[in-house]
């Protein structure tokens, strides 16, 4: 089967990158090679407006560079967009023509607009926030949006960026407290002269290179035990922490920050204001970093447009669909143990079992999908890669702690493994938190056991309780000897978790029942 292939060259303020991208099974883009590099091209603007002869060579020498790692690919198609400083270079023209003539590449200018609609396309197909403030800070140019009911409210592009901020507003490479001062004073006064970014009490969400480092040195500082950036959440007082941890390093000290590139070092402070001033605005209520945007959101927009809208119905539901795909999960056995796992849990409930609650379903109804996928890996190690695959791959839709609960009953063996699952994020739940969690985990995997040869021998079950036992009883279609003997052997880890005497019986189902 013929791979396909895509590319997108995305000619920044600060930086240029090459993203190829392969189309999965399951129809979406997978990133599969990045290139960057630090071309600062605001630099070599002139005082005419004009980007220099130096400033047009760089470009160009990029391009051809970026042109050659492409020509590796057969690629069905092949994007150039530019953003901040080529859209207000007064000789743009001449750069598109030069562009097009020395490298083949029909170089688009994003508009303000579009720059700020493709951020927050990003974000809406790649997270399940319903409603934020979404900000992409670049080297030249600050677009922000407002999405409600993951619809575009509104959007503005500031005309400044962490490189032009640096330049305005430190003399040095490093800023005085009074230069730092002054930063902030003239950002808050930019953010409050927007009506609509005022007290929402909403996530911000941070898109872009500026956005990404700070979530990485948050992770490094903390040693933080999950894989992955997208999707992170921050607080004001973690914002606060970093900014001030890095005002008093020199700007050697802060070049060797773990989690900052060295190319962003003299530009994360001006960078780290913008979203601290602007979460004081928004009064938010935490910072979550999308790894998703402007180049993303383009191909968004491609992928979409047959389908009448560019925003996908359900995030969550193509990430699912995307890991039943890859790991070529069953999905009619799925769809029955989640048939036999809804009458159990809600039986369960309904007796007041378990301290169960009504949305404690949808994370059942979530882990049984992926149970047990590791067992594509190695059957024998099947659960510790189980959890390892889903507690660090980034899920769209999922943040990381409903991605580490998800991986913890996915994963359920019995309780030695659970516990030690979970011992470096033990701190992370409360007891009872974690009991719920081993609960949920032994239904779900007692449910599987019902279908262990994926015969739909189990048809449904019915429980009763009496003197403190619980009696269930399992209709059957054909020889359940198979079931029979896994379920009694995986009842003990529901006994445990309900503390209750579990009897089994099971029963021929009658014609016509």
């Amino acid at each position: 089967m013929a791979r396909s292939y895509y590319a997108i060259i995305d000619v920044g303020s600060n930086t240029m990158r090459l993203v190829i991208y392969l189309k999965d099974k399951s129809g979406r883009l997978r990133e599969v090679e990045n290139v960057k590099a630090v071309a600062r091209l605001r630099n070599h603007l002139l005082e005419n407006g004009d980007l220099s002869e130096e400033g047009i060579r760089i470009l160009i020498t990029t391009l051809r560079s970026f042109k050659e790692v492409a020509g590796s690919y057969s690629l069905e198609e092949m994007v150039c967009v530019a953003t901040a400083t080529i859209r207000q270079a007064e000789n743009q023209e001449t750069i598109i023509r030069s562009v097009s003539n020395e490298t083949g590449f029909d170089m688009r200018i994003l508009s303000e607009h579009e720059e700020a609609y493709y951020g927050y396309l990003a974000v809406v197909n790649s997270t399940a926030v319903q409603e934020g403030i979404t900000v992409d800070i670049g080297g030249g140019s600050t677009e922000i949006t407002y999405f409600k009911g993951r619809k575009l409210i509104e959007s503005h592009s500031f005309p400044f960026g962490a490189l032009t901020l640096k330049q305005d507003f430190f003399k040095k490479d490093l800023p005085t407290e009074e230069e730092f001062y002054k930063l902030r004073k003239y950002l808050l006064e930019e953010f409050k002269s927007l009506p609509w970014l005022r007290e929402k009490n909403i996530p911000l969400i941070g898109i872009g290179g500026g956005a990404r480092n700070l979530v990485q040195i948050d992770q490094n500082l903390k040693e933080y035990p999950l894989a992955g950036l997208h999707q992170y959440k921050m607080k004001d007082s973690d914002l606060s922490f970093i900014k001030n941890y890095l005002f008093t390093l020199s700007m050697k000290k802060i070049q060797k920050v773990e989690g900052l590139s060295k190319d962003r070092a003299d530009i994360i402070l001006p960078a780290t204001e913008v979203f601290h001033s602007l979460y004081d605005t928004v009064e938010a209520d935490g910072f979550i970093l999308s790894r998703k945007g402007l180049r993303d959101g383009v191909f968004y927009e491609q992928l979409t447009k047959d389908m009448g809208t560019s925003v996908f119905p359900d995030v969550l539901e193509e990430s699912i669909h995307e890991l039943v795909s890859d790991y070529d999960l069953n999905i009619k056995h799925i769809s029955h143990v989640q048939h036999l796992a809804h009458q159990l849990f809600h039986q369960l409930h309904a007796k007041g079992l378990g301290s169960l609650k009504k949305n404690d379903w949808l994370e059942v109804k979530r882990a049984s999908y992926v149970f047990n996928l590791g067992d594509y890996i190695d059957s024998e190690a099947s659960y510790q890669h189980t959890f390892y695959l889903l507690a660090n791959r980034t899920i769209d839709g999922l943040m990381h702690m409903e991605r580490l609960r998800l991986a913890l009953l996915a994963s359920f063996k019995n309780k030695t493994v659970f516990k030690q699952f979970l011992q470096p994020y033990k701190k992370w739940f409360l007891k009872d938190q974690r009991k719920k969690l081993r609960l949920l985990g032994a239904l779900l995997k007692f449910c599987y056991s019902l279908d262990s040869t994926r015969r739909h021998t189990v048809q449904d079950l019915n429980v009763a309780s009496h003197d403190g036992v619980l009696h269930i009883t399992l209709y059957c279609q054909g020889e359940w000897m198979p079931e029979e003997y896994q379920a009694e052997k995986q009842k003990k880890h529901l006994e445990k978790s309900l503390k209750r005497n579990i009897e089994l019986s099971f029963v021929e189902r009658e014609v016509g029942e």
